[in-house]
């Protein structure tokens, strides 16, 4: 592990905190590894059951690869197969919520985009510069953005590298909220909170259903779907939920 990234437990939520903000929290080989170790707990544990990704400082949510630490790779081959912190993140099987305070660069929207539900504050930028260093995204960018943007929208940002306000990306669909920097982890907190009060295997289930709503034709979606739903409604948290809603009271939960 490393104190480049930070990874707290408080209750049923966990925070994993890019914690490098003097470099604006650009990613090191040891950061992937501890976000790799970090993911690994979260879904292995019982009782996490929604996670909160942030960058320390106001600057930066994570500004990508550090770009030094690129030359360290001795083939192209070895970079292809490195250890890669948006791939960690797309192995979470708890939901996810992205808190971007700042830039959100290259690796760094890409680790947004991975994460399930992105809010921002208001300062908030997002960018796929890598075509300014001769090179793209690597990490599901342009898949990510042409599901959440749109086609165009997504060939402005990938073929120019420009960065977008936190504002344009709330119009456009890729954040759900903005908010003062103040308030971003309240906000994300509150989400979190919410998220974490709900049935955890059909939260977690949601989750895959709407990653199969992107990858599978809609009749072999909708079939999943169904059979997700099944295996929901066998659980003990499904026959907890409708006695909860006959006695006319609040469900208790077990991840059961």
């Amino acid at each position: 592990m490393t104190n480049d990234v930070l990874f707290t437990v408080d209750g049923h939520i966990a925070t994993i905190t890019l914690n490098r903000p003097q470099k604006l929290n650009s990613v090191t080989p040891e950061m992937s590894d501890a976000i790799i170790a970090a993911v690994e707990t979260v879904n292995d544990s019982d009782t996490i059951r929604c996670v909160i990704v942030t960058g320390a400082g106001e600057r930066a949510f994570c500004a990508g690869s550090d770009i030094k630490e690129l030359d360290t790779y001795e083939t192209p081959w070895q970079f292809r197969n490195r250890p890669d912190y948006c791939d960690a993140m797309r192995k979470l099987l708890k939901p996810s919520i992205a808190a971007v305070n700042g830039y959100a660069f290259g690796g760094g929207l890409e680790t947004a985009m991975s994460c399930d539900i992105r809010i921002a504050s208001d300062n908030a930028q997002f960018a796929a510069p890598e075509i300014k260093l001769g090179w793209i995204g690597g990490g599901g960018m342009a898949t990510f953005l042409g599901h959440s943007i749109g086609a165009s929208n997504a060939a402005l940002m990938l073929m120019t590298g420009d960065p977008i306000p936190a504002d344009k990306a709330l119009a456009w669909g890729l954040i759900s909220d903005v908010v003062p920097q103040a308030d971003l982890m309240t906000r994300a907190h509150s989400i979190a909170q919410t998220i974490a009060s709900r049935a955890p295997i059909a939260a977690e289930t949601a989750k895959l259903n709407l990653r199969a709503a992107f990858a599978m034709p809609q009749e072999k979606a909708i079939e999943y779907e169904r059979d997700l739903q099944t295996i929901c409604f066998a659980t003990a948290d499904a026959l907890e939920g409708r006695a909860a809603f006959k006695e006319k009271r609040a469900p208790v939960f077990t991840r059961r």
